[in-house]
């Protein structure tokens, strides 16, 4: 059975811009933030492209509750992921949309979600209400989750990192995205919440930024003797265990962001075939990123990134998808 971890939905009432063509998101400064896509809206399309691709179930997710505050907002988008699982049986899996750093309300509905909807997961975004997956306040959130038995997909913030050399050339939604994605991988493993909670299970999208390239990096800067940060509030933090560990052990990764659209195939391949050697195959789950590329031959791009699976012997209903969640 082949499942892509990461499709995206949003309810036609909540999706803006223009119904006949995809067009940019802009921030209150003018920088593109999200890519609003007519597709988002149509689950037929959706299908039509699973059975041309030969893809049996999606994980769908909404761009307008990663980050959402709204318990409102968030049971609407929880409610229409419901009913596209009854609409389509067996061809969607719908995650929760919670406003996580509402304790009370946030718990509530990541119950509901999993015991009266029958979700496996939850999402959130890489960073929440300018607050990092690390803080204090997100605490009950992950506490939650672990106890309901919830992976926790995260995607990138549905907007631009804070940090002006952003504002040209798409480098928010390019290269910030992932920078932020990297960020969180880091903070959620130094700040000991996987130590804390031993069954958590978190998947990270587009191979957590490509965070595997800069393992050297990072082991080195983790010796906090040799860098003077030992201690230094904030800055001399360490997990119990090698960070290498939770990196090829506790967390998941899926295949997509190579960010398309045409040509489609050989992007994907190539983005594919690097994060394949940079993080543990045993933690990678595959995914597309639909519908935010382009997918009019099936045919020509999907086997590209399916055949980077395939030659490094993990196919793409993995052993990681089994231990990332229990399909409903």
């Amino acid at each position: 059975m082949i499942v892509d971890f990461q499709q995206h939905y949003t309810p036609p009432e909540l999706l803006k811009g223009d119904a006949r063509t995809a067009t940019a998101q802009l921030d209150e400064r003018g920088n593109p933030n999200y890519l609003l896509n007519p597709l988002l809206a149509d689950l037929s399309a959706h299908i039509r492209m699973m059975d041309k691709a030969g893809i049996d179930a999606g994980v769908l997710s909404c761009g307008a509750g990663f980050d959402q505050p709204d318990l409102a907002v968030c049971r609407q988008i929880n409610d229409r992921l419901h009913q596209a699982m009854r609409d389509y049986p067996g061809r969607f899996i719908g995650l929760a949309h919670v406003p996580a750093l509402k304790p009370d309300q946030a718990k509530t509905e990541l119950k509901r979600c999993a015991v009266e909807l029958g979700f496996p997961g939850a999402v959130i975004a890489s960073e929440l209400q300018d607050q990092p997956l690390d803080a204090e306040a997100l605490r009950p959130f992950w506490r939650a989750c672990a106890d309901l038995g919830l992976y926790v997909f995260i995607h990138p913030l549905p907007r631009v990192i804070s940090w002006n050399r952003m504002d040209a050339d798409d480098l928010g939604r390019m290269l910030g995205w992932e920078f932020s994605l990297m960020t969180a991988t880091v903070r959620i493993i130094n700040s000991g919440l996987l130590d804390e909670l031993p069954t958590l299970k978190i998947h990270f999208s587009h191979f957590s930024g490509g965070i595997g390239r800069y393992r050297g990096r990072i082991n080195g800067f983790q010796q906090r003797d040799e860098w003077g940060t030992a201690n230094v509030r904030n800055h001399g933090r360490r997990p119990k265990l090698p960070f290498d560990h939770y990196l090829d052990h506790r967390l998941f990764y899926d295949c997509a962001g190579w960010a398309g659209p045409a040509p489609c195939g050989p992007l994907g391949a190539h983005w594919v075939n690097f994060g394949l050697q940079e993080v543990a195959l045993s933690q990678c789950v595959f995914a597309t990123d639909y519908p935010h590329w382009d997918f009019d031959d099936p045919y020509e791009s999907l086997p590209k990134v399916r055949i980077c699976f395939s030659f490094r012997r993990m196919p793409i209903s993995s052993r990681a998808e089994k231990r990332c969640w229990k399909r409903p």
